[in-house]
């Protein structure tokens, strides 16, 4: 029979001592008790770098198993559910991957990331996942997409895009980067000729709505006061497709997103055609993670992806966002609180925060 006994649990520091140790971030807090956020649903280390929560939404728990066991999840920017420091050593084990994988010709097993990480496979895909987003095999693909795509649009033929990116293979060529174009690379090299792109144009709370979608699901939400200018702006991005905007299947879509800009707290399952480069994905998918009503400043999104140096970066790939409330650049401010810019307008960034704060107002009601 197992006569082992449980180790007595750390007594937790009184309350005044735990939240003075919160508020002033203290690393020799880590380990001796995490803290939760009600209006979060996140649970964090004390040295936290995640902005100051208000005090009458925090609880304190002995451990990360005392905290997920009340219901709270693991912040994913300081990794409470690791050992000390083991966010920065996760970062790391990350960021080594990252430049095996940019420098790869071929993908790389899973299992021999893992073992140069010291880690099981399980282990080290979930923690790829949660600082990037995507798998260590997506970013791969789509590292190699962000290749090809560079070297069409500079002008080069379809088969020399495909050696640039490392494929020997025109058919593995044609699968993976596929996805990410959102047409075939010939298509793509020619702005969308021979593409059927389905498009209309609603009216909504905010203003005109332009929703365009390929045969893979939605590629362009726009917002404007004027139609005129969103079908500009399409006929920019596909300057050789076939723009159909007369579709009556298309209607039903159209429904849906003008319900989806007025509704911006509700989740949409509208199938998406996103395509970018390998940074824009993982910063929109990033911005998929925060939470409605919720916002985030463009440093904590940079950090978030592993490249905490690239705030700028980040600004610029919201900007280039093209699938608007789908993609929801609008809750990335400035880290004072500004709302910063707003491709679409600051007034409709503003409007929109509102309207999901007040959707959770009445949730909660």
């Amino acid at each position: 029979m197992n006569t082992r006994t449980k180790p007595p649990e750390i007594a937790l520091p009184a309350p005044d001592e735990r939240w003075a140790a919160v508020t002033r971030r203290d690393r020799a807090a880590d380990g001796r008790f995490v803290y939760s956020v009600r209006s979060t649903g996140v649970y964090c280390r004390p040295s936290c770098p995640s902005r100051r929560p208000r005090r009458e939404n925090v609880d304190f728990h002995a451990s990360p198993a005392k905290a997920e066991a009340a219901g709270f999840r693991p912040c994913k920017r300081c990794r409470p559910d690791e050992g000390r420091d083991g966010g920065d050593q996760a970062a790391r084990l990350v960021a080594k991957a990252c430049r095996r994988l940019d420098a790869a010709e071929a993908a790389p097993l899973l299992a021999d990331l893992a073992r140069e990480a010291g880690l099981s496979p399980h282990h080290f895909q979930r923690l790829f996942k949660v600082a990037l987003g995507v798998s260590p095999a997506a970013y791969f693909q789509a590292r190699r997409a962000e290749r090809a795509r560079a070297a069409l649009q500079g002008g080069r033929s379809v088969t020399e895009a495909m050696y640039e990116a490392g494929f020997n293979s025109s058919g593995r060529f044609y699968e993976a980067v596929g996805g990410i174009l959102g047409m075939n690379p010939s298509a793509y090299r020619s702005g969308g000729k021979g593409e059927r792109i389905a498009f209309a144009i609603g009216q909504s709370v905010l203003g005109a709505v332009l929703a365009a979608s390929t045969e893979r699901g939605v590629c362009a939400v726009l917002l404007d006061d004027d139609p005129e200018t969103l079908l500009e702006d399409l006929q920019r991005r596909f300057p050789a497709a076939e723009l159909v905007g007369d579709d009556p299947d298309f209607n039903v879509r159209i429904a849906l997103v003008v319900a989806m800009v007025e509704h911006p707290a509700k989740a949409s399952d509208l199938p998406l055609d996103v395509r970018g480069t390998a940074f824009q994905m993982r910063v929109w998918s990033a911005l998929r993670q925060i939470p409605p009503g919720n916002t985030v400043d463009y440093s904590t999104i940079a950090e978030r992806i592993g490249a905490p140096s690239a705030a700028r970066a980040v600004a610029r790939a919201c900007a280039a966002n093209p699938l608007a409330v789908a993609i929801p650049c609008h809750r990335v401010v400035r880290r004072d609180g500004d709302l910063s810019g707003y491709r679409w307008g600051l007034e409709r960034k503003q409007a929109l925060l509102d309207m999901e704060r007040e959707a959770l107002k009445v949730r909660d009601s």
